[in-house]
């Protein structure tokens, strides 16, 4: 039984092998892979016995969920109409400076991916983004740059 087997398996002891456990296990899976492998999605299947495509779907449907490779630490930059009106792409270009990657990629060290996503609930204090389950608001390019040195740091 390899690790991630495992981890899935203790997983389904601690939440039960029903359909509602579903989530709680993808959710845990990511925040320990940072993504869901196709061989994760099959194992979960195994375990809830539910069918793989349902794991699939399920995983698809949510942006959180991510099913490729990801960075330690996700970036995920709100593209809704309110953050493009207050100069998300400044934002953006920002990340993509100081990271050297575009939204949808990860940097070679395997630190940092980009993404965007759909509405954070901080429109009011756009422009916003998500650095794993950190929220970070009313953005400004400097701002960004302060914040992604911290996480260089660690």
């Amino acid at each position: 039984m390899s690790n991630s087997e495992e981890f899935i398996n203790q997983l389904a002891n601690k939440y039960g092998r029903k359909r509602e456990s579903l989530m709680p296990i993808l959710q845990e899976v990511v925040e320990q892979f940072y993504y869901l492998s196709d061989e994760n999605m099959v194992n979960i299947a195994k375990e809830l016995d539910i069918s793989t495509a349902d794991v699939y779907g399920t995983a698809t449907f949510y942006s959180f969920l991510a099913t490729e490779r990801q960075g330690k630490y996700s970036i995920r930059v709100c593209q809704t109409i309110i953050c493009d009106m207050k100069h998300k792409d400044d934002i953006i270009e920002a990340i993509t400076e100081m990271l050297a990657i575009k939204p949808g990629e990860t940097t070679p060290d395997g630190k940092f991916s980009l993404n965007f996503t759909n509405c954070l609930g901080w429109c009011h204090k756009g422009p916003a983004m998500l650095i794993n389950d950190e929220y970070y608001t009313e953005l400004t390019p400097e701002k960004v740059k302060d914040i992604l040195l911290s996480y260089m740091k660690k």
